[in-house]
């Protein structure tokens, strides 16, 4: 069995790398005059089960000057082995210079294997009166295993016939030493209180 069910290349977002080194004058003049969209696709679910919620989070940041209009965040890696609820595809509005947003979406596996998420891409203007639109790409969550409704339950489930069973089958070979312990006792204690009198 394969160990893991975890998905392979976990999304890290590196927002220390704008920031790691000291920003010149031009570098620090071009980040106030436009807006820059950094973008994170993340799976929330430690496992990703066959028929079971999958969520995941897309969390936009602008690390720009200048508010970023018309953002359309769209996710065409998501194929027909899926079935997502949510928008795929989603305008939203408006970003603030230093401010974030984010949009979630919940997927279900139709079949188990493996999968590749891809990256989603972000679309948007910089400013209000510009007609340029820029394109970012979003981190990717990378190849991942959907595992197998029963694989998952066989490892992971309460499994409560299988303890009731246990139960049952324990109950002889404790409960018959017990009598045999009780009556020996009861009989002994008898000829003691005789013994007594």
């Amino acid at each position: 069995m394969r160990e893991g069910f975890l998905l392979v290349g976990v999304s890290i977002l590196i927002l220390s790398a704008a920031y790691a080194a000291t920003p010149s004058a031009p570098a620090t003049a071009e980040l106030e005059n436009e807006a820059r969209l950094l973008v994170q696709k993340q799976l929330h679910n430690k496992y990703v089960v066959e028929s079971m919620d999958t969520v995941i989070k897309y969390s936009i940041f602008n690390i720009g000057g200048i508010t970023a209009t018309n953002v359309i965040l769209k996710d065409v890696s998501i194929g027909p082995d899926f079935e997502v609820i949510g928008d795929l595809e989603v305008n939203l509005g408006r970003i603030v210079p230093n401010g974030n947003t984010s949009h979630t979406i919940v997927i279900r596996p139709l079949k188990h294997g493996y999968f590749n998420l891809t990256s989603a891409v972000v679309s948007y203007s910089s400013g209000e009166n510009t007609q340029e639109v820029h394109t970012v790409y979003s981190s990717e969550p990378g190849e991942g295993y959907v595992a197998a409704f029963k694989e998952f339950d066989k490892r992971f489930s309460p499994h409560f016939v299988d303890w009731a069973a246990f139960a049952i089958m324990s109950i002889p070979p404790l409960f018959i030493p017990f009598m045999l312990w009780h009556s020996s006792k009861s009989k002994y204690e008898s000829v003691l209180t005789k013994k007594v009198k």
